[in-house]
């Protein structure tokens, strides 16, 4: 199996840096074929001068676990360059953390999924550089997810947040970088901009297909079947049931206290959702919602990638779990992700469309088709943006 090139090896083989001082936005998934970290790659001073870091949430080290911690800023002493947080009392690099910069390099791995700040982190960076007069390159990353696959509910004006900034469905089908040209080319940023394109990428890959090792993007994204659920699975972080944090599959098990994982398993499975089947489990989370409480739940298992519809599947699931419990189920309140009065569940899911639609225990088959004139309209948008061909 060939091995898919990053837009950040391609970048280092261009000699394109030569001589510049750069600023490098990046976490430790940032790595090339031979798992050396982009930042390390940098310091070599005969590829550039490497002036300064960027982490985005969860820290340049991803090594805050839980959402909502903000990361304080740093020096690395090993590679002798100050290291800036962009989830701090600032989500977007100022004048003095930009100051003496020549160029600013994005290499981040993205998962597909509107709901991740990485993308806004980016989108922030893209801002601050076009108001200072910056160039900004990013190397252009796979989605792990593929290329082809755009579903969910759209975000509506209003229920802009740090988990969504811009009027895209939950499952966008676009790698990084191009995400970054929709951004700041249809979204009007306007930035100085270059996306150093992959080689070999194709948008039936999934991760599997790239021959690419896998290194965790954040603390809960443990592997590539993480990624497959997490366009929907994440709408569970709007409510009080645990999404498997705490356990070694989060997002792909969810339950609580009051739940029976029996019932709900069969209540799902009878819907026969395509690529999807949910098995009854029993978990006990170390750490975060329910911890060290047994809760009864599924464990959603994905047997035909292609076919599954993420979104689809986690809101027929969120339908049974209210179903099921309606006395016990409760929706989080309030903050969440820099947002204090909206519902988390709303800014989560775009609109408060969605909420409304579970409390009236809508058929999901009816909440999914609810989202195909949003995505219809995306679509035509989002074909202005592909950077790479199908197989």
């Amino acid at each position: 199996m060939a091995r898919v090139i990053t837009g950040f090896e391609r970048l280092l083989e261009s000699g394109r840096l030569r001589g510049r001082r750069v600023g490098l936005l990046a976490n430790p998934a940032s790595i090339d074929a031979g798992f050396q970290h982009a930042a390390d790659r940098l310091r070599d001073p005969a590829v550039c001068t490497l002036a300064a870091l960027f982490g985005p949430q969860h820290g340049f080290h991803a090594d805050l676990q839980d959402n909502m911690i903000e990361t304080p800023h740093d020096h690395d002493e090993r590679r002798r360059v100050p290291v800036f947080s962009l989830y701090s009392e600032t989500r977007e690099p100022t004048a003095a953390m930009l100051a003496g910069l020549d160029l600013l390099v994005v290499d981040l791995q993205d998962v597909g999924t509107r709901v991740y700040t990485f993308v806004y982190t980016m989108a922030n960076c893209l801002r601050a550089a076009a108001r200072w007069g910056l160039p900004v390159l990013v190397c252009d990353r796979p989605n792990p997810i593929g290329g082809l696959g755009v579903e969910g509910p759209m975000l509506e004006p209003g229920y802009e947040s740090f988990v969504g900034l811009y009027p895209i469905p939950m499952r966008h089908g676009l790698t990084i970088g191009e995400l970054a040209l929709l951004f700041n080319e249809h979204f009007g940023i306007g930035a100085e901009l270059d996306v150093v394109p992959m080689e070999g990428w194709t948008r039936g890959m999934y991760w599997p297909d790239t021959g690419m090792p896998w290194v965790i993007p954040s603390p809960n994204m443990p592997t590539p079947d993480t990624a497959l659920v997490y366009p929907g699975a994440v709408l569970f972080e709007g409510t009080q049931l645990s999404e498997g944090r705490g356990t070694t599959r989060p997002f792909e098990m969810m339950g609580a206290p009051w739940l029976h994982g029996d019932r709900l398993a069969a209540a799902l499975n009878a819907y026969a959702l395509p690529g999807a089947w949910f098995r009854p489990v029993t978990f006990q989370p170390t750490f975060h919602k329910h911890a060290q409480q047994a809760c009864g739940g599924c464990q959603l298992h994905v047997t035909d990638r292609g076919r599954f519809r993420p979104v689809a599947a986690s809101v027929a699931w969120l339908r049974e779990c209210y179903g099921l419990a309606p006395a016990s189920f409760a929706w989080r309140p309030p903050p969440y992700e820099y947002e204090y009065e909206k519902m988390p569940i709303d800014i989560l899911a775009g609109s408060p469309h969605l909420r409304t639609q579970i409390e009236r225990q809508e058929d999901p088959r009816a909440i999914a088709a609810s989202w195909e004139p949003g995505v219809a309209a995306f679509e035509t948008v989002r074909r202005g943006f592909l950077m790479y061909g199908e197989p």
